[in-house]
């Protein structure tokens, strides 16, 4: 077993501009086990957790009192840092928020984190709109364990992974604990916790959902099926309940971070698919298959490349798939501001350059059609310098992205 000492993540970066530039609230959310406490408390001065009892009574009585506890009335060269941790498990969590901001917002720096949960709770009518911004945390990547730098723009210039990194990003998944341990049994076991923390816990807390056998029976399909499109009708007949039950269980569990879901794009590509998502797990580790991991493995690269982005301001990115009704497909499609940017088709070994890729080029006028092969070494070279499609080791473009 390897033990390596904690990593600084981008994240961190991330929050302490955020926390120098803006006033607002930082609003972070993420999966369960992604880091999001340990971040964001190695920059705070205080720190707040609705789990601990003398904690919640302080927060229960009220903006005055939580002011009183992060001991505003001092003169400070400058406003403290105070993490709020799971304050959505207090069902008036919001209101609390925006009364003590409206109050003492320019005396101090708030970050308000929790689980997977978080975000749930954000949707639905959103009081708190124009007081926080929005930082989606994810499991650390080719990108992120050689650079943690706030970056200027979207595209970095390559950089070589150490191997060693590389195979456990592969092996063990992103998720930092795992990822840093590098232990296959550590792994096992922390992957069989998780899901049963976010089946047992999560689940039963945000949706009351009370079938929860055939819930993680519906997991396992879909862990099963993670880089696939999704047939809500197939998935129905095998757990027994109806299409509109698996459809408002897929997107809950999209919701909690389990997967994510890849729709299609069809604008402006001649007979298009329109409806089937594509499903994808958030932890490629435990994935037997090697192509469904590998394009996986990728597919999580893109999603937290297109969130950074988006949080950062660098514009408004959106993660696609492309597939018509004569099959043809390309594996992802990156939007930038409503308008196609890049594909992505992945392989494990074939070097022979897919033809979907020039046919959707052409369809889409992306400015650039990346074939991504995973067993190719690193090569120096800018793949997004290129227009044409090209085949391009997976260590160079992944090393250019968050």
């Amino acid at each position: 077993m390897v033990l390596m000492k904690e990593r600084r993540r981008l994240y961190t970066e991330v929050l302490t501009d955020h926390l120098q530039r803006h006033r607002q609230m930082a609003l972070v959310s993420g999966p369960r086990q992604v880091g999001k406490t340990t971040a964001c408390r190695s920059i705070s001065d205080t720190y707040l957790n609705w789990d601990n009892a003398d904690d919640r009574r302080r927060l229960l009585r009220g903006p005055a009192a939580l002011a009183e506890a992060l001991q505003l009335d001092r003169l400070r060269a400058k406003p403290p840092v105070a993490v709020l941790d799971e304050l959505h498990k207090y069902t008036k969590w919001k209101a609390l928020l925006k009364g003590f901001f409206d109050t003492y917002g320019d005396r101090v720096r708030l970050i308000v984190t929790g689980s997977s949960r978080l975000d749930v709770f954000r949707r639905g009518s959103d009081s708190l709109m124009g007081r926080y911004l929005l930082y989606r945390m994810h499991p650390m990547s080719v990108g992120e364990s050689m650079r943690t730098d706030v970056p200027a723009q979207e595209i970095q210039p390559p950089a070589e992974v150490a191997s060693a990194d590389w195979d456990a990003l592969w092996e063990h998944g992103g998720f930092p604990e795992p990822f840093l341990r590098r232990d296959s049994r550590f792994t096992r076991r922390w992957r069989s916790l998780r899901q049963e923390q976010l089946s047992r816990e999560d689940l039963r807390e945000v949706a009351q959902v009370t079938d929860l056998g055939t819930m993680e029976t519906l997991m396992q399909l879909l862990a099963e099926r993670s880089a696939q499109q999704l047939v809500y009708s197939g998935l129905a007949r095998e757990i027994q309940v109806s299409v509109d039950t698996v459809k408002r269980w897929i997107d809950l569990l999209a919701r909690l971070h389990y997967g994510f879901m890849v729709r299609p794009w069809f604008t402006n590509v001649a007979k298009a698919l329109r409806k089937e998502p594509k499903w994808f797990q958030r932890d490629w580790s435990g994935l037997a298959d090697d192509g469904a991991r590998a394009e996986t493995f990728v597919a999580c690269h893109l999603l937290k490349a297109v969130e950074g982005w988006t949080d950062l301001g660098f514009g408004d990115f959106e993660l696609r798939y492309l597939r018509d009704k004569q099959k043809r497909e390309v594996d992802f499609l990156v939007v930038r501001d409503h308008k196609p940017w890049f594909l992505v088709e992945v392989k494990l070994s074939e070097t022979s350059l897919s033809p979907s890729l020039a046919y959707f080029q052409g369809q889409t006028k992306a400015t650039h059609a990346f074939q991504v092969v995973m067993s190719l070494a690193y090569q120096p070279a800018d793949c997004f310098k290129v227009h044409r499609p090209v085949v391009v080791p997976a260590k160079t473009f992944l090393s250019q992205l968050l």
